[in-house]
């Protein structure tokens, strides 16, 4: 088939190219040109920001589009209509944030967030670009609502920061419980069953994460430990006792959440998906080819410049572990 990329190049686009070139398909790329595109694609340079940015896509058909944009809806929309007629499905990829009210659980029929194509915060953002692709393209739309996610070339900083934190060994702290469970997907399960999924035609919004539990925190950290070579004395640490001192989950402890935040991003219905084939990858697999592949690069992943990255300061998390000593 003929696949087009909107983006490519980095995390969730980059593994949807991987998987596609397994297969056979013939892909196009379309991205800033910012970054080098993978080998074996066609690469076009185009800003979505910009009102020529779409030019180099002004001929050409393809049978698959695959569109990974987050920001701005009015990409999305311009995008849709210029592809109108000549491509046979659409996937956006969009994610779980959209839905309103952080119900527990979420699943694809809870209610979602306001949207305009103007919007600019991120939940409003994903759903105005659903709706873009809905009422300018004229023809089926996906709508993967993706959640958190994890796995080789990850630009976010958030297994990386764990994998380079526990490498680097000594005392560590570890938010408990350990039997905390834990909701993700690996980008390349993403990529696999979005490919299946707009081959076989698949419409509407599809919410991507592994089942409740799939891991814990303890499985997670453990596995970490294990596989960059067991440096790292855990120090398992009750929730309210970090909360108290201020350490924040999510960004100082990339992954773990606490309360209503935890129950909404690791508590998703995924029953739609498991039946339409979705199937995750273990702990141990996404760990350590992560591992690998940030081994590969010296130890430094890259970092989208629009996201800060995460992770605790190493002197902040010295002085708190030294005031849980006995």
């Amino acid at each position: 088939m003929d696949l087009l990329v909107l983006g490519g190049t980095a995390f969730a686009g980059r593994a949807v190219v991987d998987e596609a070139r397994t297969r056979g398909h013939r892909i196009t790329v379309l991205n800033r040109g910012t970054t080098p595109p993978p080998a074996g694609v066609t690469a076009l340079t185009g800003d979505r920001t910009r009102p020529d940015g779409l030019a180099a896509l002004q001929h050409g058909t393809w049978d698959l589009v695959v569109d990974t944009w987050s920001g701005a809806p009015t990409a999305v929309r311009d995008t849709a209509k210029a592809l109108s007629g000549r491509a046979g499905h659409y996937t956006y990829v969009s994610s779980r944030s959209v839905y309103a009210d952080d119900p527990v659980p979420a699943d694809e029929n809870s209610p979602t967030v306001d949207a305009s194509p103007d919007t600019d915060t991120y939940a409003a953002a994903k759903r105005g670009a659903e709706l873009a692709a809905d009422h300018h393209f004229n023809g089926p739309v996906l709508h993967a609502r993706a959640g958190l996610i994890l796995g080789p070339h990850e630009n976010i900083g958030r297994l990386p920061w764990w994998l380079n934190r526990i490498a680097r060994g000594g005392p560590t702290l570890a938010p408990g419980p350990r039997d905390l469970k834990l909701q993700y997907i690996d980008a390349r399960d993403l990529a696999t069953w979005i490919l299946d999924a707009a081959t076989a035609g698949r419409t509407g919004p599809y919410d991507l994460v592994s089942p409740p539990g799939h891991t814990t925190m303890g499985e997670l950290l453990d596995t970490i430990n294990t596989v960059t070579g067991g440096h790292a004395d855990l120090h398992w640490t009750d929730p309210q006792t970090i909360l108290d001192a201020g350490i924040e989950p999510w960004t100082d402890l990339p992954i773990w959440l606490t309360g209503h935040d935890y129950a909404v991003l690791h508590g998703g219905n995924v029953t739609k998906a498991l039946s339409a084939g979705l199937k995750v990858r273990p702990v141990t697999e996404t760990v350590a080819d992560t591992w690998i592949w940030l081994r590969a690069l010296g130890g430094t992943a890259p970092q989208r410049p629009d996201r800060p990255a995460p992770g605790l300061d190493p002197t902040r998390e010295a002085a708190f572990l030294a005031t849980l000593q006995p």
